[in-house]
């Protein structure tokens, strides 16, 4: 999230982040948010009796932003649906892997137990398959002989950090979007769609 608000100033984007959204009141994201001047709304997910009623609050909180994206940044919530459905097209979220390999949790680990030799993150259009929506970009580095969790987790943030904010550009700029199920990209978008480091 921090990584978008300062790409989208620095970067003088022809959009803004209007609102920061966290289902707990302590996430490190709603500090960081009010540091940068950003509008901060708390939807407590234990403060409700089910999904549905947390859900319900969480459009309210998005609709009344009126946001043409919506940006998972560290959102670590499952959600239903119903409400993946209501942001269809417009809402990105990244994962800290090369999908459709090792989605959900854990992926660090896993990529280091199944001994694949590249590694990275993900950025894709949400959809009702948790981790199984059309894919934006992709970052990859290597996996060195000596990588735990820990070093190879942090070379795949380093990656997060610039290939999100990359990506929602895309969007906000009219360089991506989601057609029948299927990412169209301009192609200065294409020819930027996947990153390498080393």
């Amino acid at each position: 999230m921090e990584a978008i608000v300062t790409a989208s100033r620095r970067e003088r984007w022809s959009a803004e982040v209007v609102r920061v959204i966290a289902s707990r009141a302590d996430a490190p994201g709603i500090e960081i948010a009010r540091r940068a001047g950003v509008e901060t709304v708390v939807v407590d997910a234990k403060s409700f009796a089910d999904r549905d009623a947390f859900e319900a609050s969480l459009i309210t909180a998005i609709d009344a932003a009126r946001a043409d994206c919506v940006v998972l940044a560290g959102f670590m919530r499952v959600l239903s649906d119903a409400f993946v459905l209501r942001y269809t097209g417009r809402m990105l979220n990244i994962h800290p892997s090369l999908l459709p390999a090792f989605a959900g949790l854990h992926t660090h680990e896993r990529a280091l137990a199944a001994g694949v030799r590249i590694h990275g993150a993900t950025v894709h259009f949400v959809s009702p398959v948790v981790d199984g929506g059309a894919i934006v970009a992709q970052a990859a580095t290597p996996v060195r002989e000596d990588d735990t969790r820990d070093s190879l987790a942090a070379r795949v943030l380093a990656l997060e950090h610039a290939l999100f904010p990359r990506a929602v550009r895309w969007f906000v700029d009219g360089d991506v979007a989601l057609v029948d199920d299927r990412v169209r990209r301009n192609p200065r978008a294409a020819q930027d769609a996947l990153m390498v480091s080393r």
